[in-house]
């Protein structure tokens, strides 16, 4: 606790000499008028040096604006007319108190001059790339996995492991807040998800010391959040079918006058799946061949899922800003799975053969609340934000396993029947305060505090039912609690000269983390504190051109259930297990990167993971039994290089392409099973293409194609595997949207590898249910004046690590 108290009282101490600084700076007005029959209809953005929007006005009746307390420096207009950008100045150097001449608009030639420049596809922006869902039409009526699955730089193994531009263990995010899963539990979640609620996703590589210091890299899930004023909305619903048939559908409302801003959305998504898995698993003793698993596995999934979220921004005065939001996610998914195997023996012949019919009813359900509060400094963009989290996750599985087994030898079958009945309840508490605040000579201070507070409670019970009634089966059966409380702590100072630009940051964090298992009263603690340094540089080598150096320290602790040892049986030969034993593992990442007209991007990087968090498979003896143990390990260390390329194209007036390549290699050293691996990897590459067709009278087409080379995953290899998606919309003059896509043409996605250890051999190959045909129909109502988005959120670093 009395570290607590010491971070609170030196950044309060921080925040009141920064506070003092700020009576002491001159500020400048800049007013105007507009000469335009409608000119109270217009909006007036300002803009600083960097493009970054500093205030919005709209005029009175008499087409008079103004702006105030603005430091002197280079500020430029932009006036929007119902959405639209109708006037946009040259620069404004402000050194006293100014009033722009009128600004002449004629009221017939804006009516006849509308200006819609779409956002592309991918673009860079603060040191991070973004995928722009809303402009995709091979997206309609995808789930977030899905489009997550497809997006350039991303790949997904057979366990449902998300890497980006080859480096796994990352931070997923919901708007800003971590999901409380990893793996198959996150795959779950996400397919939850509709496409028709993501308006983007932000990659961010190498995150600054103002960002959480978790994960080696963050993928932001940013949902739809209306922003114009007056009331306005939208209403979505789609109908797809590959094998099986999937349904989303959205509505969303927004009212937003001078006072206030209340913003609700709701969506409903049916979909039916399916995981094919074929696996020929093979057993070796010093060379020689023991036994084989031939496997057939095939899992049906029939997901229900609601996702709704309300809010309100209230505007006490120019200064203060109150809000709230309010969240709900009930995702309930049931499984149906059929395994077939057959046992060869040494001389590769049949021994046995088994049958497992499984079934599992889950429901995750996640309501999170939010609070918080903006105080402005000053029109610059200094501000105070402090918010509040409390966020919940429920979830809950009822299972049943039915093996029948039988000796070719003797002819003698079994009837095994194992229920599973679990339980797991996740609760976060979390308070931050930041403060950012723009001091004289382009200098800027970010600094701020965190606490959270983690307690996690899982509840597994095993029955087996095979002589008709329960008996608890206290080898699979077991109780875990998790209790976590991170303390952070940190600072950011940016200076920016004519053309050159610095920021050095560095972030403290104090975690204290107790894992506690009922059934064995073996208990883990652990506390430790590390500093997280980050730093960025960027030059202009001229008026087009940047050259830009990020670097970071991160760390990625162990998920929730990661850390939990109980045993979760998949089949007789099959098993998912955590690992208390599992440390965090630490990365700093390097990236040099070089712009064009803020289109063309080239990207080196290297980064260096020790104790790397490791999804394996691993052969073991239970009961006399080999088994196959799918658990978690921390790898020596992991080195990583990689170039990722970004090229956009206009090839014609109506033809588009968005390019991206990524070339790397991942060097992984460690011993696990005892097989040794050193510098073990391989040279590959992703390579992906957008294009889009402007074919007139609202119509636009899509083909978007990808290719992922072999890659080397320390014991696992991942063969290539490719994909083609088109797609088509017309855009209708209500403002209606009628999509078409079909992913996945020529059903080429799907996984397949091998797995290697010194004394056992797995091939496998992955289906999905990823050709698909998909219809969709959205209608935008109401008004069309933009408003200025607010970032709220304060579980930032918390909610990925609850699954396995």
């Amino acid at each position: 606790m009395a570290r607590i108290f010491t971070l609170i009282f030196m950044w309060l101490l921080l925040l009141f000499t920064n506070l003092l600084s700020a009576q002491t700076m001159q500020n400048f007005s800049l007013s105007g008028s507009i000469k335009s029959d409608n000119a109270e209809q217009m909006e007036i953005n300002l803009l600083d040096a960097d493009n970054k929007l500093i205030k919005t006005e709209i005029a009175d009746s008499n087409g008079k604006f103004g702006f105030n307390d603005l430091k002197g420096g280079t500020y430029h207009l932009k006036i929007n007319k119902n959405g639209s950008e109708v006037y946009h100045s040259d620069n404004i150097s402000l050194a006293e108190n100014t009033t722009l001449p009128s600004i002449d608009l004629n009221t017939k030639s804006i009516e006849g001059v509308t200006i819609t420049k779409a956002r592309p596809m991918i673009e860079r922006q603060d040191g991070k790339m973004i995928m722009n869902v809303e402009n995709s039409i091979a997206s309609t009526g995808n789930s977030a996995f899905e489009v997550l699955e497809k997006a350039p730089g991303i790949n997904i193994d057979n366990n449902d492991n998300i890497s980006l531009r080859g480096k796994g263990n990352l931070l997923i995010q919901i708007d800003g807040k971590n999901t409380p899963m990893t793996g198959s539990d996150l795959a779950n979640y996400l397919k939850g998800i509709p496409s028709s609620t993501i308006d983007k996703i932000e990659f961010i590589t190498n995150p600054s010391s103002k960002y959480d210091a978790a994960g080696s890299s963050i993928i932001n899930i940013k949902l739809k959040k209306e922003q114009r004023k007056g009331t306005n909305g939208s209403i979505s619903t789609s109908l797809g079918t590959g094998k099986y048939v999937k349904n989303n559908n959205s509505f969303s409302i927004n009212h937003r006058n001078k006072k206030i801003n209340i913003f609700g959305n709701y969506s409903f998504a049916y979909r039916e799946a399916y995981n094919g898995l074929v696996l020929d698993r093979n057993f070796y003793e010093n060379n020689n061949f023991k036994k084989a698993y031939v496997q057939d596995n095939y899992l049906k999934f029939r997901f229900n899922s609601h996702v709704a979220k309300a809010g309100m921004d209230y505007y006490l005065n120019d200064k203060n800003v109150l809000g709230f939001s309010v969240g709900l996610v009930s995702n309930k998914f049931n499984v149906n799975g059929d395994n077939s195997n057959v046992t060869l023996g040494s001389n590769r012949l049949p021994e046995s053969t088994f049958t497992t019919v499984n079934t599992s009813n889950d429901r995750w359900t996640n309501l999170s609340f939010n609070l918080n509060h903006k105080y402005t400094i000053d029109s610059l963009g200094s501000e105070i934000s402090t918010d509040f989290d409390y966020i919940n996750y429920a979830n809950s599985s009822l299972q049943s396993f039915d093996t029948r087994t039988h000796q070719i030898t003797d002819g003698t079958d079994n009837l095994e029947i194992i229920k599973g009945d679990m339980d797991g309840k996740l609760n976060i508490y979390s308070l931050k305060s930041d403060l950012t605040k723009n001091l004289k000579n382009e200098w800027k201070l970010e600094t701020g505090i965190k606490t959270s507070f983690v307690k996690t409670d899982n509840d597994l019970k095993f029955f087996n039912a095979s002589s008709g009634s329960l008996i608890p089966d206290l080898s699979k059966t077991n109780h875990f609690i998790y209790e976590e409380n991170i303390n952070a702590v940190y600072g950011n100072v940016s200076k920016k000269w004519d053309k050159f630009k610095a920021t050095a940051g560095l972030r403290m964090e104090n975690t204290n983390v107790k894992g506690t298992q009922l059934t064995t009263n073996q208990v883990n603690k652990r506390n430790y504190t590390q500093l997280f340094p980050s730093a960025i540089f960027s030059y202009d080598l001229t008026d087009k051109s940047n050259l830009e150096i990020n670097l970071s320290r991160r760390i990625t602790r162990p998920s929730y259930n990661q850390l939990n040892p109980f045993k979760f049986y998949l089949d007789p030969t099959t098993l998912k297990a955590g690992n208390p034993d599992l440390n965090a593992q630490t990365t700093m990442n390097y990236e040099l990167t070089y712009s064009l007209s803020n289109k063309y991007f080239a990207t080196l990087s290297y980064s260096k993971t020790s104790n790397n968090i490791t999804d394996i498979l691993k052969p073991v003896v239970e009961n006399g039994q080999v088994v196959t143990v799918q658990t978690i390990e921390n790898l020596n260390s992991v080195s990583y290089f990689g170039l990722y390329l970004i090229a956009p194209v206009k090839v014609t007036q109506w033809w588009d392409m968005n390019n991206s390549a990524n070339f790397y290699y991942g060097s992984y050293t460690g011993n696990v099973s005892g097989t040794q691996i050193n510098n073990k990897g391989n040279f590959t590459f992703n390579i992906n293409s957008i294009n889009s067709f402007k074919l007139g009278n609202g119509y636009t087409a899509e083909l978007a194609g990808n290719y992922k080379a072999k890659e080397v995953y320390a014991y696992l290899d991942m063969s290539p595997n490719w994909y083609l998606n088109i797609g088509a919309q017309k855009k209708f003059k209500n403002n209606s949207i009628l999509k078409f896509s079909f992913t996945d043409m020529f059903f080429t996605s799907n996984i397949k590898g091998q797995t290697v250890y010194n004394d056992y051999l797995e091939n496998f190959a992955v289906k999905r249910d990823t050709r698909v045909v998909t219809l969709s129909y959205t209608y935008n109502f109401g008004s069309s004046k933009n408003g200025q988005p607010r970032k709220t959120g304060g579980a930032e670093d918390l909610k990925q690590r609850v699954g396995n």
